[in-house]
């Protein structure tokens, strides 16, 4: 089968490469155009066009989704693993057998952009991924294989992301397996939830939240967008953190018990802080962290 993939993020790697050994052909990748990162704002390709460049494989990057018009039907098979284009309708059909996306939940369960951070948001235990044929709604589209994964309490959601794209291998070559014999996807049957996109706003972290519901944030949104406070008038990023049955203080008040770093929630509960970032700075040790900033009685995020 004649194979191109749409795809943006890391996560999709392990698919190519799988795809790149197997007995399909893959042509070409298709990725977001190269676009400003970071605190100088360097020009950077996406993880995908790295990996594509590397196996020397086509790479197109187009600004519109109307320039894939006169690609997509040379193609038996589109598939799609975290592109961040929505398709227009009018090109889902153009390939002989379609396009498919490979999504990071048990459809129809956290439809949309952050599947994976909702759910560790809402402190889910399970999580899997789907692989349906795309069609003109936002992932309704029928399923022809998913998997499940049970999730590890101390995962955050770059961890989990990693574990389902290596889990999603398997999935996809079912899914093509069923699509050379014939066999039709099976329409969305369940409860329905969305996950949208995550703002910068609300990964501010509310500490007058009990620790168990900022724990679930903070291992949601690390390291994309980042939950993150303010301390000393400077944004403070927290990477990593666990309950801790010690409270003393008001909520967002931080201060060093026992050689740990601690920080007051609400309802009487507290958090240890693992990893920080502070303004300006790499990813360090909390108790390192500490040792410069010279805490002193009453320091206070927020």
């Amino acid at each position: 089968m004649r194979i191109a993939v749409a795809a943006t993020p890391g996560v999709a790697i392990p698919t190519l490469d799988w795809l790149l050994s197997s007995e399909h052909q893959l042509d070409l990748i298709i990725t977001q155009p190269d676009r400003p990162s970071g605190r100088g704002q360097k020009t950077t390709e996406s993880a995908v066009s790295v990996w594509a460049r590397e196996k020397k494989i086509e790479v197109i990057k187009p600004d519109a989704s109307s320039e894939l018009l006169p690609v997509a039907a040379k193609f038996d098979l589109i598939v799609t693993i975290g592109y961040g284009v929505i398709l227009p309708d009018n090109l889902l059909n153009l390939p002989l057998y379609g396009f498919l996306n490979l999504h990071f939940s048990l459809l129809p369960a956290y439809r949309g952009a952050a599947p994976v951070q909702r759910a560790l948001e809402n402190g889910e235990s399970e999580s899997g991924v789907t692989v349906f044929k795309l069609d003109k709604g936002l992932d309704t589209g029928p399923i022809y294989s998913q998997a499940t994964l049970a999730i590890e309490p101390t995962w955050r959601s770059f961890e989990l992301l990693q574990e389902l794209s290596e889990l999603g291998v398997a999935v996809i070559k079912e899914a093509i397996n069923k699509i050379e014999l014939g066999v039709e996807p099976l329409p969305q049957i369940g409860p329905t939830s969305y996950a949208a996109k995550i703002s910068k706003i609300e990964a501010k972290i509310d500490f007058d939240l009990p620790a168990h519901t900022v724990l679930r944030r903070i291992k949601a949104f690390t390291y994309e967008p980042g939950a993150w406070t303010v301390f000393n008038q400077e944004p403070f990023k927290i990477s990593d953190a666990k309950e801790i049955d010690h409270s003393q203080g008001s909520p967002g008040e931080v201060y060093i018990f026992d050689q740990k770093v601690i920080v007051s929630c609400g309802s009487s509960t507290s958090l240890e802080l693992l990893k920080v970032t502070p303004s300006g700075k790499r990813e360090m040790s909390a108790i390192d962290w500490s040792r410069g900033a010279r805490l002193e009685q009453g320091a206070c995020f927020g």
